[in-house]
């Protein structure tokens, strides 16, 4: 067959594939035969240089783009107007019902209100276009809702949104482009510099000029709204929603239609209940007339449609005063900014302090101490700070990077965004975070080992490496601070212990920027050997499994560096033993299946339960979605028990599921 030929096989059965996965939750092919035919594909672009523009190679994200441009839409982006009590949603209902009356005394037969409520998802607003031959041409960010960023390379990242559709009609169709809890834990889970939420993971990905980062984040979008089309017009809301649907967008499984106040006061007290654990950010609930015709007699504000209208929840931000920046030193010895705030209430919880994450951002909000700023927290991660109020900055003070780090005072440089102390050795703050997590119990697990006694192995015995380690005397142990020669003879042989480890847990404990636990694992099951890993090349560390051109780069680099190879042959020589084992191959019910695991489980701990399943080739899942196959519920198993039930998702009790693997 001619190769282009091919090529345009291959990407429709490809795209085909992807909407029944992430449309209709039915794969009707194995991720083995998908990988196979997706390698056949870039292979056959690469030879012939021929890349449909809705090729799925396109979703990797391999480029870095030079600056965003500007999209006019093709109809407007309206705000929403909002309600956060039930007498608002009554008042805005009563205006709805006095004007339909009105239209009915003059002629117009609209029919009886009908409301389709919505999550109103807190992501960032994407709008696409789909162009006559029902590829996606353009995808923009809201923007001033006039006018958007080009923002298509990232939105493409993007798995569960079609890159071709079966449409004749140009259309516009908008969305929210989120992150879920998921996504967002994987993402950390490796990251040199972690997210501090959800929102943001989600608006910095599509905010990326560096696509490949974008995909990085795996980001999902929901859509629920078609602000152009060309042919036939919908009649109701209801009808636009199907057409989505039938289009092979991802659409959100809650839609409920109300036609009284009451019957949407139950729908807001459910969806407030299972807020927490969807796996995803909401603030609120969408409510709008179905009618269409109803809708375009009643028109817009200035801002508003007014025939729908956003029910909003208890507010997760507030507004205080920043009183002072506090800078702190990471692990890797990046130098980060934290807020110190006037107490404030927020959300039950009184907040002090919030994330400022960098100097580029600290000035794009135009932040200033002595100011008051706009809070915002997001489940329970820290709080950040999203703005200024423009009338505080008065007598407000610029915020300064340190000139020398704040910890030893060395020389700070900047490297990209951020800043950092090159002062590894003597850097407190550095040297104690890299000990502690060398002895933590994913790495070496060290048993007993705290930061308090990190930081007086620094300062009182002038440890300046984690080899320095293994070369501890009771003596010296015992002189300081909350140590007794049987707390000193214990952790003595708790370091001895951890010299028989794994490999993986070895090279996790090493500190590599960017690799977490589970992809330490990965590495280790496909080169076996620190030797192996040291002379593994480029193509061979991105062809590992969530291994990308950033983790690939820094494994690479953390090789080359002749201290770490230094410290490695030293923590040899000192007898520290990684040992590699070939995993037996185990044929079970559990390989390729997403599993949760929730609750208190009688013979695994978290960890365990986790190393369970992934050595019978399961993947382990932190939350509850419809892709998931089992759910294995312990004692005092909470939402993600009843998620699954809702979702009609098999669960298993411990017994059940020890059961299936006898066979």
């Amino acid at each position: 067959m001619d190769s282009k030929k091919r090529i345009e096989e291959l990407v429709e059965k490809l795209n085909r594939y992807s909407y029944e996965y992430y449309s209709l939750d039915n794969p009707s092919v194995t991720d083995k035969e998908y990988d196979k035919q997706y390698d056949e594909l870039r292979k056959l672009e690469e030879e012939t240089g021929y890349v449909l523009p809705y090729s799925p190679t396109l979703r990797v994200g391999d480029v870095v783009l030079g600056g965003f441009n500007k999209y006019t839409h093709k109809a407007r982006l309206w705000s929403m107007d909002k309600a956060q009590t039930v007498q608002a949603l009554k008042d805005w209902h009563n205006r709805n019902v006095k004007f339909v009356e009105e239209m009915r005394s003059r002629g117009e037969e609209l029919p009886d209100l009908k409301y389709v409520l919505t999550k109103k998802f807190d992501g960032l607003t994407i709008n696409l276009t789909y162009n006559e031959e029902g590829v996606l041409s353009i995808a923009a960010t809201r923007g001033t809702g006039e006018t958007g960023e080009d923002v298509t390379a990232q939105v493409k990242t993007i798995k569960s949104i079609p890159l071709k559709i079966d449409s004749d009609d140009v259309f516009e169709v908008h969305g929210e482009a989120i992150m879920t809890q998921e996504a967002f834990d994987k993402y950390n889970e490796s990251s040199e510099i972690p997210l501090k939420n959800l929102r943001n993971g989600a608006a910095g990905a599509l905010r990326n000029l560096n696509v490949k980062e974008t995909a990085r984040r795996n980001l999902s979008a929901f859509f629920y709204d078609v602000g152009y089309k060309e042919g036939e017009q919908f009649k109701s809301y209801l009808e636009m929603m199907k057409f989505i649907k039938e289009k092979g967008l991802p659409v959100d499984d809650y839609m409920e239609v109300c036609t009284t106040i009451e019957e949407i006061e139950k729908q807001i007290e459910h969806i407030k209940e299972i807020r927490f654990t969807l796996g995803y950010d909401i603030d609120g609930l969408v409510i709008a007339i179905d009618d269409i015709r109803t809708r375009e007699l009643l028109g817009y504000t200035v801002k508003f449609p007014k025939w729908a209208i956003a029910y909003k929840f208890e507010a997760q931000e507030a507004t205080t005063k920043l009183l002072d920046v506090e800078w702190n030193v990471g692990r890797s010895g990046r130098v980060g900014p934290t807020a110190i705030l006037e107490p404030v209430e927020l959300a039950g919880v009184t907040v002090k302090r919030a994330t400022l994450n960098n100097m580029d951002d600290i000035q794009r909000k135009g932040v200033r101490i002595g100011a008051d700023v706009f809070v915002r927290r997001s489940n329970d991660v820290i709080p950040e700070i999203m703005g200024v109020v423009p009338e505080s900055l008065d007598g407000s003070e610029e915020i300064k990077v340190p000139e020398t780090c704040p910890a030893c005072g060395s020389h700070l440089v900047l490297n990209g965004a951020h800043y950092f102390c090159e002062n590894t050795l003597s850097c407190k703050p550095q040297m104690v975070k890299s000990i502690v997590h060398y002895a933590g119990r994913e790495a070496m697990n060290i048993a007993g080992f705290s930061e308090r006694t990190a930081e007086q192995l620094f300062e009182k015995l002038n440890i300046k490496s984690i080899s320095d380690l293994y070369k501890l005397k009771e003596e010296e142990l015992v002189d300081l601070e909350k140590f007794g020669p049987k707390k000193a003879q214990n952790l003595l042989e708790a370091i001895e212990k951890s010299k028989n480890c794994q490999l993986h847990s070895f090279i996790y404990a090493l500190g590599i920027p960017n690799v977490g636990a589970k992809t330490a694992k990965d590495l280790v099951n496909k080169f076996k050997s620190i030797e192996g890993l040291k002379k593994a090349t480029f193509d061979e560390l991105v062809s590992v499994q969530d291994v990308g051109d950033i983790v690939a780069q820094d494994v690479l680099a953390f090789f080359k560096e002749e201290k770490v190879l230094e410290t490695i042959d030293e923590l040899l020589s000192l007898g520290v033993n990684p040992m590699y084992e070939e995993k037996e191959v185990i044929q079970s019910p559990f390989e390729g299946k997403t599993v949760v695991a929730t609750g208190s489980l009688q013979n695994y701990s978290r960890t365990g339960i986790k190393e369970k399943l992934e050595s019978l080739g399961a993947k382990v899942a932190g939350s509850v979605s419809k892709k998931t196959d089992y759910v294995i519920a312990g004692e005092a198993a909470g939402s993600k028990l009843t998620k699954a039930q809702e979702l009609g998702i098999k669960v298993l009790s411990e017994e059940e599921f020890e059961e299936m693997l006898k066979g």
